[in-house]
């Protein structure tokens, strides 16, 4: 829930703690596959070491979509048009931003992220670079629906989600997201969303295990901020970060893997893993065209053009809110 200053208003117990964050923890932990939701790896020094990810060699994301962002300015102004209030859903440091801005001439910018201190750094960056852009930064969880400052209200809205991470969601969740994002920008609005393609499974599996070991550290933090905010216990040099591809599912997904038997305490509760055991942290689904319209459509968007990189690696996909209809 936020308030429109661009505060969250966070569901702290008497010790300060987020009770949301203990629950999913807590519950993820007792389950057979032990797993974890992936939003919970943004802390501030998540967000800064996802960043430091996407400038890592492997890491062609990035790369993919930065280029069609650049590349692509002048047919993303002829099929969204002047005057849209841009609302980012993540949106980090913002580094691809600029580009989508600079092309559409929006009437305003609305950055939405769960990581405040890093969501208003970059907001008074970007403040700086679009002097005459009213930029109105609003921490939140953007899984849920999100009251858009009053400045924007009447504006026609352009969601944009960029940087593949519709894709960390399986596909029920996916769809709630993409339901709550046409809730939150209502009627009219149009969505430019990120979406990796599938691709070789070498390529893929480097992207999400970097010899620099970005992304491990990524990953550790997680366990690292379960022992900071929640009293753990856990031996994170017992731990070791594992991408895996799963081709049932046609998805990266990130693990932590025990190296031996260990025992530790979360939140004042006991837990244990087998050596081999591992905590399921996150997926990145990888899409075909056919797939990605799927998804945008079972969420109430319609999609309505198409980019690829280069390379053909990663697309960028406009969709527009489907028409509500109460039957077939």
């Amino acid at each position: 829930m936020t308030d429109n200053s661009g505060l969250k208003l966070v569901d702290l117990d008497e010790a300060g703690i987020d009770r949301a964050f203990r629950a999913d923890v807590l519950e993820g932990m007792q389950q057979p596959q032990k797993a974890i939701p992936a939003r919970w790896l943004y802390d501030d020094a998540g967000s800064q070491l996802y960043e430091d990810i996407t400038q890592v060699p492997e890491y062609y994301p990035a790369r993919a979509e930065t280029e069609i962002l650049k590349t692509r300015g002048a047919d993303f102004a002829e099929a969204i048009g002047k005057g849209r209030a841009v609302v980012e859903f993540g949106s980090g440091s913002s580094v691809k931003t600029p580009a989508l801005l600079s092309a559409i001439q929006p009437a305003a910018y609305v950055p939405l992220d769960i990581a405040g201190d890093f969501l208003r750094a970059a907001a008074a960056d970007l403040s700086a670079k679009f002097p005459g852009l009213p930029v109105h930064p609003v921490e939140a969880d953007f899984m849920r629906r999100v009251e858009l400052p009053t400045e924007v209200a009447d504006l026609p809205k352009l969601g944009f989600f960029p940087g593949g991470t519709l894709g960390n969601m399986v596909p029920r969740t996916a769809t709630d997201l993409l339901r709550t994002m046409r809730e939150t920008l209502g009627e009219g609005a149009m969505l430019l969303v990120g979406m990796d393609l599938i691709k070789d499974v070498a390529v893929l599996e480097a992207a999400y295990d970097d010899a620099g070991r970005v992304t491990a550290e990524f990953n550790l933090n997680l366990a690292r901020r379960i022992n900071r905010e929640l009293d753990g216990t856990i031996p994170v040099d017992q731990l070791e970060h594992e991408a895996r591809w799963n081709d049932q599912f046609a998805r990266i997904e990130m693990h932590l893997v025990a190296q031996d038997d260990i025992a530790f305490e979360i939140a004042g509760e006991e837990f244990s893993m087998r050596a081999g055991e591992t905590i399921h942290t996150e997926n990145s689904h990888k899409f075909t065209a056919r797939s990605a319209d799927k998804q945008l459509l079972a969420g109430g968007w319609t999609p309505i053009d198409r980019w690829l990189d280069s390379e053909k690696r990663f697309s960028v996909v406009l969709a527009e809110a489907s028409v509500l209809r109460s039957a077939p």
